[in-house]
């Protein structure tokens, strides 16, 4: 009996083992239940970071240096987990409305009744709730302020990603915003976010040279919004702050290449991704056990027929708009592609906004993971091929590439036009689907390098304020430095009477 126990108290020891390496082999939580999210590699591979162009004064090794742990970290609540469980595990609820959309402050204009809005229907019948300081319904949410989400998102005293912001600002910070939706956060449960990386960077440079400085990088970027929420963001809860310079990194939620297509085909069939070969049981241990979710893999690998290439799709016509020259855009142009008059419009309203406090605007290009002929591993790469092959169906991978390039030329030429720095992000990251997730975000190795070519394109303007003596700017005398802080309250409802 005591050799049966030694034997099953050593397979028992073998498979903690095993767990624990293949969680810390594939990036998830160490003691996470359910898995975490999987942050993927977390260090670049040398030769991408060796293609990356070096802003003058830059030392390569930085690239291998972390943020400090934030402060502001805490325990999730209990109660959180189990309610972000319920949603998850109900379809009725969790077919739109996901776990991560019951921790966000909901902007009460946005909302009105929830029982009447096509998406805030789906919520288990409890929301947080915010009255907007303009009354206006966009942007559509806040974050809760300072908390840790279930999501992993770390949150500081106004509901932004990240460390607490410095009040009131220091004579010698500068301080830096960048903006954006989804690929600007970056995924919750990353430990950090690409602008944080940059911040850090920045302050390592600043040491290097001896200058008396300091950095503050925040971010203010959420999921799901367009350029108009992204100005609306502006206007109330950046402004307050008075940033030196703000950065607005967007390119994805209103890129619709139907734009340039004359007439779709008739009847199209939206493709599916491939089902799930393997059994439910596995399905569902596998949320809990890395080891399992391995094995899941495998088994989905053997049973997929799908092969990396781009998925079969029907001929249209494309039609590029008259007179446009695609290389060398006319801001002016009534019809442009992508939303890219609306998105001009709006980035002339952040201008003008800015404007009122002596900030800056830059502007960057924006990456698309695509490019005619791209092959994939179809496992790894699942949601590089789901989101440019269902998401984006039925346009090929050369009109999506075509698109991207468009409008990130319009991009450059708008910043040049107005006078606006402007970091070519999308021409200078390397083109790895490995530091990818799906077609526009990054994995922890991929923010890592976007953050690097971010920081490297940044520097020369930094350089330029500091050496002329425009950065850092004194807070003006008079001015109010509290915070763009905000009061959320809990609402209940009930949609099915």
């Amino acid at each position: 009996m005591k050799n049966i126990l030694l034997v099953l108290a050593s397979i028992v020891f073998s498979l903690i083992v095993a767990e624990a390496a293949v969680r810390y082999i594939d990036g998830y939580a160490m003691f996470a239940l359910p898995l975490s999210e999987p942050v993927g590699s977390v260090t670049v591979r040398p030769e991408l970071v060796d293609r990356v162009p070096l802003a003058s004064g830059v030392e390569r090794e930085w690239i291998l240096s972390d943020p400090p742990a934030l402060p502001n970290r805490h325990a999730v609540p209990e109660e959180w987990k189990r309610l972000g469980r319920v949603v998850e595990d109900n379809p009725t609820t969790s077919a739109e409305f996901r776990p991560p959309d019951l921790f966000k402050a909901w902007n009460s204009a946005f909302a009105g009744d929830p029982c009447k809005h096509s998406f805030l229907s789906h919520a288990p019948g409890r929301l947080f709730a915010y009255d907007p300081p303009d009354g206006n319904a966009t942007p559509p949410y806040r974050y809760l302020p300072d908390v840790t989400l279930p999501s992993g998102l770390v949150t500081n005293q106004i509901g932004w990603r990240g460390t607490p912001i410095e009040t009131p600002r220091g004579e010698k910070t500068v301080r830096i915003v960048f903006v954006g939706s989804s690929t600007v956060l970056d995924g919750p449960h990353l430990p950090f976010s690409w602008p944080e990386y940059v911040g850090h960077w920045l302050n390592l440079w600043a040491k290097s040279k001896r200058l008396p400085v300091r950095f503050e990088v925040l971010n203010a970027g959420r999921e799901s919004i367009v350029s108009t929420d992204i100005a609306a963001v502006i206007r109330t809860e950046v402004l307050p702050l008075r940033p030196d310079l703000v950065v607005y990194y967007e390119g994805g939620n209103q890129f619709r290449p139907a734009s340039i297509v004359a007439k779709l085909p008739q009847g199209l069939t939206l493709p599916r991704a491939p089902a799930d070969a393997s059994p439910s049981w596995l399905q569902r241990v596998a949320r809990d056990s890395a080891m399992m979710a391995r094995v899941q893999a495998a088994v989905r690998t053997s049973a997929s027929s799908l092969d990396g290439r781009e998925w079969p799709k029907p001929d249209y016509k494309v039609v590029w708009p008259a007179g446009l020259d695609e290389f060398d855009p006319d801001l002016s142009y009534p019809h442009l592609p992508v939303s890219l008059n609306v998105i001009q419009r709006d980035l002339d309203r952040i201008r003008a906004d800015l404007d009122t406090t002596g900030s800056e605007l830059a502007v960057s290009s924006f990456m698309w993971m695509v490019k005619d002929g791209l092959v994939v591993d179809p496992l790894r790469h699942k949601y590089i091929l789901e989101q440019l092959n269902i998401a984006n169906y039925p346009f090929h991978y050369r009109e999506l590439e075509r698109l991207a390039a468009f409008q990130n030329r319009l991009l450059a030429k708008y910043a040049t036009v107005h006078g606006l720095a402007f970091l070519d992000i999308a021409g200078k990251m390397p083109f790895d689907p490995d530091l990818f997730i799906d077609a526009v975000h990054t994995n922890y190795a991929g923010g890592r390098i976007r953050g690097w070519v971010a920081f490297n394109q940044l520097l020369p303007t930094v350089e330029k304020h500091l050496a002329d003596g425009s950065w850092p700017r004194p807070w003006p005398a008079g001015v109010p430095s509290g915070l763009p802080t905000f009061t959320s309250r809990r609402i209940t409802f009930d949609c099915s009477r």
